[in-house]
């Protein structure tokens, strides 16, 4: 099996590299968190040095990383993946950043006759360890010909959806509707309570009919619960529908249920719950209406 390179050992990071040592891949990671890299070394990765000696050691290298500065800063910085790599590897990128950003990392490498896939992926926390992510990628066919075998111990769903850059326009997409769609349950579940409604037997009611999607059953349970354990963070939601109305701007596209969506995650960070679950978007209409899903027992 090839050897990976793997930079980026957070919450979605750490489950991704274990199905790649699953699936008996040699994996050297290098974080700048020294208790994620010692513990993704417990899970039988090599150590990397750094960035760049991640990249000298494997030719083929993924990236798992907040947003496009951090990307830009370990890819292309002075210590960076591509100061190391060699002509012919190839760059993973796995991170949800702005087409605009996919696309100048992507010019940067080809300089060096580095190739460039970006590659972000839906599901969160679960599907990364189960291994089934949504992969949207963007790149050259031959590319992404290239990482596929890769990707596919990684999701169960892979997916060239164009040049570089449309894997992350298609996962600002992605990141509207799953982020209008909490939005949207948080309402009706709210409205369903004051009702005098239990919203457990409201949620049973409606997951099988039209209104029901994954993004109801995933996280309307989190929400009635109460439970806000983070599988993918409000304050990252909040960057991707950033990303996503300013890339609208630039090709003149209105997103209104977005910028509606944007504000309350911002308003939800600035209370401090930008470090909890994004089903915890629902709890803005909590706040606003003055009532609380959640089951009698809850």
């Amino acid at each position: 099996m090839a050897s990976v390179g793997f930079v980026g050992l957070g919450i979605m990071g750490r489950p991704v590299l274990r199905n790649l040592l699953k699936a008996r891949h040699t994996v050297i990671a290098y974080g700048r968190t020294p208790a994620k890299l010692d513990a993704c070394i417990a899970d039988g990765a090599q150590r990397g040095t750094s960035n760049a000696d991640v990249g000298a050691r494997a030719r083929i290298v993924i990236t798992m990383l907040p947003d496009g500065p951090q990307v830009e800063e370990v890819v292309l910085g002075p210590n960076g993946i591509l100061s190391g790599s060699k002509p012919g590897s190839l760059i993973i990128d796995m991170s949800s950043i702005s087409p605009l950003v996919s696309q100048k990392i992507a010019a940067a490498t080809a300089q060096k006759s580095v190739d460039f896939l970006d590659a972000p992926v839906s599901g969160g926390e679960p599907k990364a360890i189960d291994g089934t992510l949504a992969i949207m990628a963007g790149g050259k066919p031959d590319v992404f010909a290239k990482a596929e075998p890769i990707l596919k111990c990684l999701g169960s769903s892979v997916t060239l959806t164009g040049p570089v850059g449309a894997g992350n326009a298609t996962k600002l997409a992605n990141q509207i509707m799953v982020a209008c769609n909490i939005a949207a349950m948080g309402e009706a579940l709210a409205l369903a309570t004051r009702c005098g409604l239990n919203p457990e037997v409201v949620f049973n009611a409606v997951k099988n009919g039209l209104a029901g999607s994954a993004v109801l059953n995933a996280k309307g349970p989190m929400l009635i619960a109460r439970n806000f354990k983070p599988g993918f963070k409000i304050n990252l939601h909040q960057k991707d529908l950033r990303n996503a109305l300013k890339t609208a701007e630039a090709n003149n596209v209105c997103l209104l249920l977005t910028a509606h969506v944007q504000q309350m995650l911002s308003s939800l960070i600035a209370n401090g719950k930008g470090e909890l679950d994004h089903s915890a978007i629902a709890t803005f209409v909590e706040t606003a209406s003055h009532v609380e899903v959640k089951a009698p027992s809850a």
